[in-house]
């Protein structure tokens, strides 16, 4: 067998076909990321101050708004740096790191997505037994099973993908490291780490979005039993926020791990929209559709500016 030098560093050659764009993306992104952090701070803040929303349901979006912080600084801070002159080049741990937090913060989000689906099946379905079934204990408990899906997820796709040698090409053809990105880069055979890959993100991102879909189909029903108009309505509108974001992040997912053929590209777009779009778009969703947090907005910038 030949002898083989491991690398210690990969160059991330960043968004295909945007030479000569670097500052306008650096400009573009940045505010998109600081409006992220800005806007999730916010609804945070929001739920944390105000009694009333202390409640199963904005518990879990609190904590969603806490993933969609973390979840673009895994890949943004270090886009932003070689869009603005830096170095494009990565350590090897460096990019373990990144592929790892990736996918730990993106299962653990979209597990956490599909409980909230749930606590609003049980909110709408059993409304008279709501606090008793979404108890504190029991809410921890989904938060926890959350959290250990997605570290065994990101664990089981970070072995797979960096237990191969990488020893040649250094160039990720991407904009941050992920399996479709790095696999290619690999000295050794890799089907069977891009067969993992595909299987376990694909397998996760469409059992969380049936478990999505069967308590949706349930709310659905219930809200046409609904006899009064108004009734209907409010129980739509404690909804459509949530399933408006669902939409939003499992829909970059699909194209992305799903393509047959993958366009580097669209890839690279899609991406962008799930990474940096998508939990910024959350932000405005659950500020903008819900009157609650509005209400508690309203009074934080109040307590910060009196005036106001």
């Amino acid at each position: 067998m030949r002898n083989h030098t491991s690398l210690t560093e990969f160059i991330l050659r960043g968004i295909p076909q945007t030479e000569g764009l670097e500052p306008v993306l650096f400009v573009l992104f940045s505010f998109i990321y600081l409006f992220t952090l800005l806007g999730n701070l916010l609804i945070f803040t929001a739920i944390t101050s105000s009694s009333a929303l202390h409640t199963p349901m904005y518990f879990f979006l609190g904590l969603l708004s806490i993933f969609d912080m973390l979840f673009p600084s895994v890949t943004c801070p270090k886009m932003l740096l070689y869009l603005s002159g830096q170095s494009r080049a990565i350590s090897y741990e460096g990019c373990a790191a990144q592929l790892f937090f990736y996918h730990f913060l993106g299962s653990t989000e979209g597990c956490l997505y599909s409980v909230m689906a749930y606590d609003r099946f049980v909110a709408i379905c059993h409304p008279l037994r709501y606090m008793l079934i979404m108890k504190p204990e029991v809410c921890v408990s989904l938060v926890t099973v959350s959290f250990l899906v997605g570290c065994l997820q990101a664990t089981i796709l970070t072995s797979f993908t960096f237990h191969l040698t990488y020893c040649g090409p250094r160039e990720v053809d991407h904009f941050f490291c992920d399996i479709p990105a790095v696999l290619p880069l690999a000295c050794n055979d890799s089907s069977l780490a891009q067969r993992v890959g595909s299987v376990n993100v694909g397998l996760l991102a469409l059992t969380l979005l049936f478990s999505v879909c069967v308590s949706y189909t349930h709310i659905g029903i219930a809200i046409l039993r609904i006899r009064s108009a108004e009734g209907r309505q409010k129980a739509f509108s404690t909804c459509s926020a949530h399933l408006t974001a669902i939409l939003c992040a499992y829909g970059p997912v699909i194209i992305i791990y799903l393509q047959r053929a993958p366009n580097p590209l669209l890839g690279a777009v899609v991406q962008i929209l799930n990474n940096i779009v998508s939990p910024m778009l959350n932000s405005l969703i659950y500020s903008l559709r819900n009157k609650e947090v509005k209400n508690s907005l309203k009074r934080v910038f109040q307590n910060i500016v009196p005036s106001v």
